[in-house]
């Protein structure tokens, strides 16, 4: 069926009248009818079918086309959509609708896409399971008793059942690419700066917060950056010079591969195994991959830097935010807002640390192009998981995040691309990081490790 195509033959399709987007709009809409526990896509936009309508017509008239003319794309529960229901997770706007579009939106659209829905996702995304008061659960759509992630966990499991072929996530410590490890689809969260945040929720952690895309393939990632970059003239943090993405999928050069497990802590034995089995297929494609000590990363312990970086700005931004209407936070964000604030001491010796983690970073790119790691460091847990047990080990739930955040901390360009699967048949993905800018180079070889997946 048409809808189990990427985005970019979707596009080529519509370009070429084999296929309408109104067509698209309607399958879509019956698969996710069809899967009603899949719990993805959770608002729906009303004028979807309207805009298909305008879009045939462009077609038919041989009106100028953007690249994604006619492709419908989801878009996570946190971002502003203009007239759809944007609820952030969260009783606290339950009722919602924005006037404007976030940038990122604006973007999508005016490259010819067409808005179909939003996702579900945790309150305000803070949390690493996609669930919440307003929706519910969204399941792992390979083991229902297991989670999506989070925060853009809805996005991920919509995309993994071919509910959307494109979605635009968000990303402050691994949502967009914990969810996608899970869920076996592509999530990249780019150079820090290059695509606006303005329209998200929560605004705050704005240093290290990102929005980007996900999607089924490592082209599709690419084509949708090429839409979404560039600053808007509203978010600072927005990088004011081009990044060259024009080699996206261009074949890379013999790249230097930095190998890394040991900077994680304990790692489940497949995840293990999955990320040297890519290794050893970029090795047989010419590439040179050395495995680095990386021990003085896992000393440094990136979750420990973000929950006091972290907890300077998060409580007090959210204490305002929901004063008066505790009772209708979920356990998760109560949770969130439990710990006192850090101090001012705290926050400045975090801050160091983090600056010696973007010099040390830095070093090692001078040496290697491209960092190659795991994405999470096991398979999707149960649901509700209040610990995780990797090698006999227990460990705290938040160990979820410990293979993505420390790129948050460096705004280092970093791709989720599926590569094997669990003994229970769970999806396992590998995670390449990139110097800062180097967008185009991460995806380039993405797509290499994507066909040696193949």
């Amino acid at each position: 069926m048409a809808a189990l195509d990427d985005a970019t033959a979707l596009a080529a399709r519509v370009r070429a009248r084999d296929v309408s987007p109104l067509e698209l709009v309607r399958e879509l809409r019956a698969r996710a009818a069809a899967q009603p526990d899949a719990n993805a896509i959770v608002t729906w936009a009303d004028d979807a079918e309207e805009r298909a309508r305008e879009a045939e017509r462009a077609v038919r008239d041989g009106a100028a086309l953007g690249p994604l003319h006619g492709v419908p794309f989801t878009v996570k529960d946190t971002i502003d959509t203009a007239g759809v229901r944007t609820t952030r997770g969260s009783l606290l706007f339950a009722e919602h609708v924005p006037d404007v579009d976030a940038p990122a939106v604006a973007r999508l659209r005016a490259a010819g896409g067409i808005l179909l829905g939003k996702t579900n996702t945790p309150e305000l995304a803070l949390w690493w399971e996609t669930v919440n008061r307003v929706f519910g659960r969204t399941p792992n759509p390979h083991d229902a008793t297991r989670t999506s992630g989070g925060s853009t966990g809805g996005e991920a499991a919509g995309l993994a059942l071919g509910l959307t072929p494109l979605g635009l996530g968000s990303d402050v410590a691994g949502s967009i690419r914990a969810p996608a490890g899970h869920c076996g689809i592509v999530g990249l969260k780019p150079t820090h700066g290059l695509v606006p945040t303005t329209g998200h929720l929560p605004d705050a952690l704005l240093p290290f917060q990102h929005l980007g895309p996900m999607a089924r393939t490592v082209r599709d990632a690419a084509l949708a950056l090429a839409v979404l970059a560039g600053p808007d003239g509203i978010d600072h943090h927005a990088l004011p010079v081009p990044v060259d993405l024009s080699t996206a999928l261009a074949p890379p050069r013999r790249l230097r591969i930095a190998l890394l497990l040991d900077a994680f802590g304990p790692l489940d034995h497949e995840v293990v195994a999955t990320v040297r089995a890519a290794a050893a297929a970029l090795a047989e494609r010419g590439h040179a991959v050395h495995e680095v000590d990386g021990r003085w990363l896992g000393e440094l312990d990136c979750n420990e830097l973000t929950l006091r970086l972290f907890g300077a700005e998060l409580v007090p931004y959210l204490a305002p935010l929901v004063a008066g209407r505790e009772a209708d936070l979920s356990p998760q964000l109560r949770a969130r807002l439990a710990p006192p604030p850090t101090t001012l001491a705290e926050h400045v010796e975090a801050s160091r640390a983090v600056e010696e983690l973007r010099r040390r970073v830095l070093a090692l790119h001078r040496d290697h192009d491209v960092i190659l790691c795991p994405v999470v460091p096991l398979p999707a847990p149960a649901h509700d998981f209040a610990s995780v047990e990797i090698g006999g080990r227990e460990l705290a739930p938040r160990t979820v995040v410990r293979c993505t955040v420390p790129w948050n901390l460096t705004g280092s360009p970093a791709l989720a691309v599926p590569f094997g699967r669990s003994s229970r048949g769970l999806p396992i993905g590998v995670q390449l990081v990139g110097p800062r800018g180097a967008d185009a180079l991460v995806l380039a070889l993405g797509q290499e490790v994507e066909a040696a997946a193949d």
